[in-house]
């Protein structure tokens, strides 16, 4: 009884293991190619679902449906017109053909050697055929930055585009995506990442908008030496005006303060004439003579008679 129970178990395990082995899950971001002794058996699977095999003999190789990424290694490419530029490209892609994708890749990491066989060439291709201004701008739309006094420098843009970037994307994708058909590949994008000068002439554009900038730096400063000389022209005129008017008042005030006071002098000197010849000469007298003067006048001069009336002792 115990011999039968153990060979029933091995058989329900060995049908058990048949059936598992028989069934396989494609999920909805997937595509399965089966193949038998390494060949391909029937058409590749795209629907999602539960799906049945033949055990053991047949393999079930899966792939993805959504879109891959390839990333290319930067590098230096010459332009049409002999200027050198780092060139970082990137592109996504997809497997269309599962069936030749295996036969001829087998696997993303083998198809990525393949992307960079094929898009690198194509890019560097591209690039050196045309000049830089077709890499980098897309239209003959004037510049649009502003910074404050770079409309003065003087700029010539002499460029007419005619390619521009898309159209020599558009012209990589073109050229790649033939040789990579038999691959069961399909290339949906190619774009440029990044463009950059490379050393040697990055250097020589700095020196350039370092030039700029310094002309700019320079006008401001002399903008704002001719505005301080004008201020300062203004507040030196100002400063006359007002020191000349005060001036001016102040002569007037002193003018009509001298007149009251000779008026006021006269009134009072008026009421006693000969009083005030006394004290004009008295002044006189003060002025003209100290200890040390001597003077020799004739005794009827005009300059002693105050003297000659003081009574001697």
């Amino acid at each position: 009884m115990k011999s039968k129970n153990a060979v029933f178990l091995i058989i329900l395990g060995a049908i058990a293991l048949v059936v598992y082995n028989s069934i396989y899950i494609v999920d909805e971001t997937e595509q399965v190619v089966i193949t038998q002794f390494g060949r391909v058996v029937g058409k590749p699977i795209k629907s999602p679902g539960l799906k049945l095999k033949v055990p053991v003999i047949q393999v079930v190789n899966r792939f993805p449906k959504y879109l891959l990424e390839w990333d290319g290694d930067p590098g230096q490419i010459p332009t049409l017109d002999k200027t050198f530029i780092w060139v970082d490209p990137f592109a996504r892609w997809r497997i269309v053909d599962p069936v030749a994708f295996f036969q001829t890749v087998t696997d993303e990491f083998t198809a990525k050697r393949s992307l960079d066989g094929i898009i690198d060439p194509a890019v560097r291709n591209l690039i050196t055929s045309n000049p830089l201004i077709e890499a980098v701008r897309l239209t003959n739309r004037p510049l649009d930055t502003y910074e404050v006094g770079l409309k003065d420098v003087k700029k010539v843009y002499n460029f007419h585009v005619v390619t521009g970037r898309n159209k020599i994307t558009e012209k990589i994708l073109a050229q790649a995506q033939p040789k990579l058909t038999k691959f069961g590949i399909e290339l949906v994008d190619v774009k440029l990442k990044r463009i950059n000068y490379v050393e040697e002439v990055r250097k020589s554009v700095y020196g350039r908008m370092i030039a700029e900038r310094k002309q700019i730096a320079e006008k401001f400063r002399s903008e704002g030496t001719g505005e301080a000389l004008e201020i300062r022209g203004e507040k030196e005129k100002d400063l006359k005006r007002i020191t000349s008017e005060a001036y001016r008042t102040a002569q007037e005030i002193k003018g009509k303060a001298d007149a009251q006071v000779t008026l006021i002098l006269a009134k009072a000197f008026g009421v006693d004439p000969e009083f005030y010849s006394f004290t004009k000469t008295l002044e006189v007298y003060n002025d003209a003579f100290d200890s040390k003067t001597q003077v020799v006048l004739s005794t009827d001069s005009q300059f002693l008679q105050y003297l000659k009336s003081y009574p001697a002792e």
